[in-house]
């Protein structure tokens, strides 16, 4: 089967022959028939599958003989970085078409979208929080929208991003078609489905679990040991480009500094950077300036590098779903890939419930030579803080006539934050894919 079974207009067509693709994957054989006919969509997929193909072609192809300047279609997801992803693939697909798309999320002001929204725009991508804003404040007109596309689902409710896409799929019009994209199923996406989607057409790639792509292994190793054991084993691993996952921002821009300073080309991806600097060590990950990223769960959202040969978990994940969306980083497109995990003691009973979904027990693994009996320093300050010695408060003198004081009213009010602000993305038609540096959060 190619796309031409699909019988795409001649604009789309191009495109895809000129991007080079030539055979859909299961989800667009399965997802863009039933979207083609405007029917309501449910798609259980990983990433790395080509799910977005699968809900844009069809948007697009939909959208091209109607009105143009109006907001038709809306996809919401979680972060910045899906959003800007999602972005240029609209760009790449409809390069032909003259569509126009642009994003919408926080970290930059809101009057540059305000000026790029009342020029006319057909496709908006957006985050839920940003999108409230403009729904709020009414600088969105969402009227004669026709499709929306709720990505990564799942990842919305990891993010507590639900009561948003509630309040969000409250304001829009109830006549529209509605798609629903996610890797897992957990009971709070099934009710949601169950609420936003009329009479849908449910398709499957694969399961929950792990793609059969990736081999699994878990390294024990003391939580002091392993930043000793990482750099040992990168010595030892014939590897292409690898990612490693931190549960904390601290923690990745740790080691990631610490990689940098014995010699490899490291960066970090953590929500304490600017939107320039995440946006330029995503693009050095892909253009491989830079072979190892170290990111958090969140901020590697949107990450979309076929070429990943190891995942590496320096932190176990909290959840067997976050595994998942982990490990479906490596083992894309047909390629094998590797999957490491550091295990603590403690660490256990998760290494039990992720055994289970992959319905097989993962290899333990020790590094010979490596020295696993290292005593624990004293202090170590990339995995505790030392204890709060006592707080020692000057007490202040009570004005004329005053009540006693609480310790909160004789604090110090802290002063706020200075903001960032900046320009924000640039609406792009869909004559080419986004460029130029991207700001947010």
């Amino acid at each position: 089967m190619d796309f031409s079974s699909f019988n795409l207009h001649p604009y789309l067509a191009a495109a895809i022959k000129a991007l080079g693709y030539k055979t859909p994957t299961p989800i667009q054989i399965q997802a863009i028939p039933p979207v083609l006919a405007g029917k309501d969509v449910m798609g259980l997929a990983q990433t790395g599958t080509g799910k977005t193909a699968a809900f844009a072609l069809p948007i697009l192809e939909r959208l091209l003989p109607g009105p143009r300047g109006k907001i038709r279609a809306l996809i919401v997801a979680p972060t910045r970085e899906l959003a800007e992803q999602i972005h240029g693939a609209i760009g790449a697909l409809g390069r032909n078409t003259r569509l126009t798309c642009c994003t919408i999320y926080g970290g930059v002001g809101l009057s540059p979208q305000i000026q790029k929204l009342r020029a006319g725009v057909d496709i908006v991508v957006a985050c839920p929080g940003r999108l409230l804003d403009h729904l709020n404040q009414r600088t969105i007109n969402l009227a004669s929208l026709e499709v929306l596309v709720l990505d990564e689902a799942d990842r919305m409710f990891d993010m507590g991003f639900l009561p948003d896409v509630r309040r969000i799929i409250k304001q829009l019009p109830k006549k529209r078609q509605t798609l629903m994209f996610s890797a897992t199923m957990p009971d709070d996406i099934r009710k949601l489905t169950d609420e936003v989607l009329h009479d849908p057409v449910t398709v499957r790639v694969g399961h929950s679990a792990p793609a059969n792509t990736v081999s699994h292994a878990l390294y024990p190793v003391e939580q002091h040991l392993k930043t000793g054991l990482l750099m040992e084993l990168l010595k030892r691993t014939d590897t292409e480009s690898i990612l490693i996952f931190t549960r904390t921002k601290h923690r990745a821009r740790r080691i990631g500094q610490q990689l940098e300073k014995a010699g490899y080309k490291a960066a970090s991806l953590q929500g304490n950077l600017s939107q320039n600097k995440r946006q330029n060590a995503l693009d050095g990950f892909r253009n491989g300036s830079y072979q190892i990223l170290v990111a958090t769960d969140i901020a590697a959202r949107g990450i979309d590098v076929l070429s990943i040969s190891h995942v590496i978990n320096y932190d176990i994940p909290d959840t067997t779903d976050a595994y998942t969306h982990r490990i479906g980083r490596t083992g894309r497109a047909a390629k094998t890939g590797d999957a490491f995990t550091f295990v603590t003691s403690e660490d256990e009973p998760l290494v039990k419930d992720i055994e289970r979904v992959l319905g097989e027990k993962i290899e333990r693994r020790i590094l010979k030579d490596f020295d696993y009996k290292k005593p624990a320093p004293a202090r170590d300050p990339e995995f505790a803080r030392p204890p709060r010695g006592p707080q020692h408060r000057r007490t202040l003198p009570l004005p004329p006539q005053a009540g006693p004081r609480t310790d909160a009213a004789a604090r110090p009010r802290p002063r706020p934050a200075p903001s960032s602000r900046g320009p924000a993305p640039g609406t792009g038609t869909a004559a080419s894919p986004p460029s130029g540096r991207r700001q947010g959060r």
